[in-house]
């Protein structure tokens, strides 16, 4: 019988959904907190329930000889080592729709809350001071609320905001205009959003590219009196630069339930009128935490009884016994989702995957699969094979299938078109004798090349001296070129160089790379 051990507080309920399913469960709550108890007692558990208290660190997984599962009962891993986990066998899994509509109704409730200074007023009543003319609330019907994504909890707040009778607009790369049109909100830029927003609402994952979102820049840009919310991530806005315009009355309010760094103390605005501070009550509800807490110990339970592999972070959901020929097809479909992601930078309207050869003959669900993860995490971030596909329904992209017997030169193949508001890219790959991906055309351009940690991709006109200039640059810069791939429409015409560099470039080197006479387009691709 599977034993699993449960190392933080989770609803009695799980428990009883292990012995449900067969599963010997030993409920050790507190556990967690104590890393030497753990170390000790986790040799003996198959499965690893847990919540956010528990660190599975890489001494704790090496001292786990029978462990092949650990599920979280949430959306974030930052306390698990995935990649340690992964080197080891053990599948990680998380639940990430669980919270979705209590994050939503905390959002809402902080914005009511700072439309009409609930928490201020709460304080002064209580001290005795009666200070009624000091609270002069806002209604929010008939406001614009502006919510930079509009995924998953972007599309419950929208939903909820309307029956408030507000007007909503969305800031989403994903979000097709069909989509925004299902939803009833409008679908718009940046920058338009912070010049129109009496309210904003952050609902995106903290990558790269919505660091600081929210900054000096975009704070000047937005309406005087505005509020924020932000039951999202920390690091989506710069903190500083929230102080200074609440400071200066750019920003009216704001209610933060995240920060950049948690636990939250001794923050700055804290000591900031006009902001209400929760600490990261998202998903603190009872049904939040009782829908994770079933959907965390059935997924497990599912794995250690049949092997149905859920949500997970770090494993496909691929059998034992196609494994080792669907293996590196699901590499090569991510790695070609990967490239077409880094490339875009419109709304994706929707995703055209082409399977020829033998590969159309196989499972095809889990490759399609790894592309839409490939192409989405680059602006989404936590996305795995498992979430890729709903992600992908969730903001309308259409998703189509072709496969087919051989036709061409290559025994195997699988080409990608990605259909923009703007374009269509298509991106072809095949895999070589020795199991590895290799790209074979990019825009209709054929090129071989392999994938490398850092590559470099240029499109540039095809004339003389491009490539001693181009070299010579990249000399200058002090970046070593590994392999050099270029490929063409026809002489004169469009051109592609796309190179495998042993070093990431900076933004600054790029800048130069980008102003160099002939390109048209440079990007830094990470693999």
């Amino acid at each position: 019988m599977p034993k699993v051990l449960v190392s933080d507080k989770l609803s009695p309920t799980a428990v009883k959904v292990f012995k449900d399913n067969n599963i010997d469960v030993d409920y050790l709550p507190d556990v967690g907190k104590d890393k030497q108890k753990l170390l000790e007692i986790i040799p003996q558990y198959d499965g690893l329930a847990i919540r956010s208290a528990t660190k599975v660190t890489q001494k704790i997984i090496a001292a786990a000889d029978n462990l092949k599962v650990v599920g979280r009962a949430g959306i974030g891993v930052d306390n698990v080592d995935i990649a340690a986990a992964t080197a080891k066998g053990i599948i990680v899994m998380n639940t990430p729709f669980g919270n979705s509509i209590t994050t939503a109704e905390h959002a809402i409730s902080l914005m009511l809350a700072l439309a009409r200074q609930i928490p201020e007023a709460d304080a002064s009543t209580r001290a005795s001071k009666w200070e009624k003319s000091r609270f002069m609330g806002v209604e929010v019907t008939n406001k614009v609320l502006g919510l930079v994504g509009c995924g998953n909890i972007g599309s419950i707040v929208a939903d909820r905001a309307q029956g408030l009778k507000m007007k909503v607009i969305a800031f989403d790369p994903f979000l097709t205009p069909e989509r925004a049109v299902e939803l009833g909100v409008e679908k718009v830029e940046l920058d338009d959003l912070l010049a129109r927003a009496d309210f904003i609402s952050l609902h995106t994952p903290l990558i790269d590219g919505t660091r600081n979102i929210l900054n000096a820049e975009a704070f000047a840009k937005m309406k005087p009196g505005m509020r924020i919310i932000n039951c999202a991530r920390g690091g989506l806005i710069d903190e500083a630069a929230l102080k200074g315009a609440l400071e200066s009355g750019t920003v009216k309010g704001a209610a933060l339930d995240v920060f950049l760094n948690e636990p939250a103390k001794d923050n700055p605005l804290f000591e900031t009128e006009n902001v209400i501070c929760t600490p990261h009550l998202g998903a603190s509800t009872m049904e939040a935490q009782e829908n994770v807490a079933i959907q965390v110990a059935e997924q497990i339970s599912a794995f250690l009884n049949s092997g149905e592999i859920t949500n997970a972070l770090n494993f496909p959901s691929i059998s034992a016994e196609e494994a080792p020929r669907l293996t590196p097809f699901v590499k090569l479909a991510e790695a070609l989702g990967s490239f077409a992601g880094q490339l875009t930078e419109s709304g994706i309207t929707g995703l055209r995957i082409e399977y020829e050869g033998d590969v159309g003959g196989m499972n095809t669900r889990p490759m399609t699969a790894a592309a839409l993860t490939g192409l989405l995490r680059p602006l989404l971030g936590e996305v795995n094979m498992v979430s890729a596909p709903a992600l992908a329904k969730e903001r309308g992209m259409k998703v189509e299938t072709i496969t087919r017997e051989q036709q061409g030169a290559y025994e195997n193949y699988i080409r990608l078109t990605v259909m923009t508001e703007r374009q269509e890219r298509s991106i072809a790959g095949t895999i070589f004798g020795n199991g590895d991906p290799r790209l074979i055309q990019v825009k209709g351009i054929n090129m071989e090349a392999e994938f490398s940690p850092d590559m470099l991709y240029i499109t540039n006109a095809d004339k003389p001296g491009f490539i001693g200039r181009l070299g010579t640059l990249l000399g200058d810069l002090d970046i070593n070129i590994a392999n050099f791939n270029l490929g063409r429409m026809s002489a004169g015409e469009d051109a592609i160089a796309l190179l495998n560099i042993d070093s990431q470039m900076s933004d600054e080197q790029l800048a130069r790379v980008a102003a160099l006479e002939g390109v048209v387009q440079a990007k830094s691709l990470r693999f």
